[in-house]
């Protein structure tokens, strides 16, 4: 390793520690993995049953549509 220089005055200078730094996007580039992505379908899918005005008959509808949303917010990134 190389020793730091010293200026004329006397003073020795610090070696300066560079970290590496990570990008912006590729920080952002994946959203994280839902612990439980059950959990999550199903609080979309209520979600979705209280903009229905909260009428019954409609669950499984609800299910398909609020599954088919999740899945695909986390597929469009990982692709």
């Amino acid at each position: 390793m190389a020793k730091p220089r010293t200026p004329r005055n006397g003073s020795t200078l610090k070696p300066q520690v560079v970290e590496k730094a990570e990008s912006v996007t590729a920080r952002h580039a994946v959203p994280p993995v839902p612990i439980n992505l059950q959990d999550e379908i199903r609080k979309r899918a209520y979600e979705l049953y209280e903009l229905r005005g909260r009428t019954p008959g409609g669950e499984i509808e609800d299910w398909y549509v609020a599954e088919k949303e999740v899945r695909s917010r986390y597929q469009a990134h990982s692709a």
